[in-house]
């Protein structure tokens, strides 16, 4: 296929510089690794472009400052001191439902997730970000602590130009129909498969 072609040529009335506009949902999930890495990336990518960043983690632990954040909240910082790239929000909805549930009730971790799922609702119908990471999401709507088909009909109306990122396991299959860029992770080989536990750089 040639550089910058596509297979095929919609016909919906639309320009090619319309079509290039259009904002994505963005699916990253699987049972390999890079999921959370590739959302990172993009995230990278947007801030170069100036856009808001919208950081939002539903499962790892509140108690982990992992590389992109400090990174990325280390972008922020420039952007807020010399206007460079864009502006960066970093949340963690909650402490770690998915390492570990000590603390608080499932019905805890629960409320909490489905307020975070309300606040970037909100954040949508605002257009607070140009793009958002939805991090390890798929896992609290498996749970059915947050309702799939509510999460995609969300995202397939929300406004404006906002390119949401949704990364986890197993996603929920509205999720896989109103995705427009959905790549599975495909594990082959794994240092964990010998018993090697994460090591810093690779993991966090």
């Amino acid at each position: 296929m040639p550089k910058g072609q596509t297979p095929v040529t919609p016909q919906d009335g639309r320009t090619t510089n319309q079509r290039r506009h259009q904002p994505v949902v963005v699916l990253n999930h699987g049972q390999g690794k890079g999921k959370s890495t590739a959302a990172f990336g993009l995230a990278l990518r947007g801030w170069s472009q100036g856009w808001s960043i919208g950081v939002f983690q539903f499962v790892k632990s509140a108690k982990w400052r992992i590389g992109e954040q400090q990174a990325l909240e280390a972008l922020g910082e420039l952007h807020a001191a010399t206007g460079q790239g864009g502006p960066v929000e970093w949340h963690k909805m909650g402490s770690g439902w998915s390492w570990s549930r000590t603390r608080g009730s499932e019905e805890d971790h629960a409320a909490d997730a489905l307020e975070g799922w309300r606040e970037v609702q909100r954040r949508l119908a605002a257009e607070t970000h140009r793009l958002y990471v939805l991090d390890e999401f798929t896992y609290p709507i498996t749970w059915g602590w947050v309702d799939g088909e509510e999460v995609a009909a969300t995202l397939a109306a929300r406004p404006g130009t906002q390119h949401v990122v949704i990364t986890g396991r197993d996603p929920h299959p509205a999720l896989l129909e109103v995705a427009d860029i959905s790549t599975e992770m495909t594990k082959v080989k794994h240092p964990f498969d010998r018993g090697q536990r994460g090591q810093r750089g690779i993991e966090w």
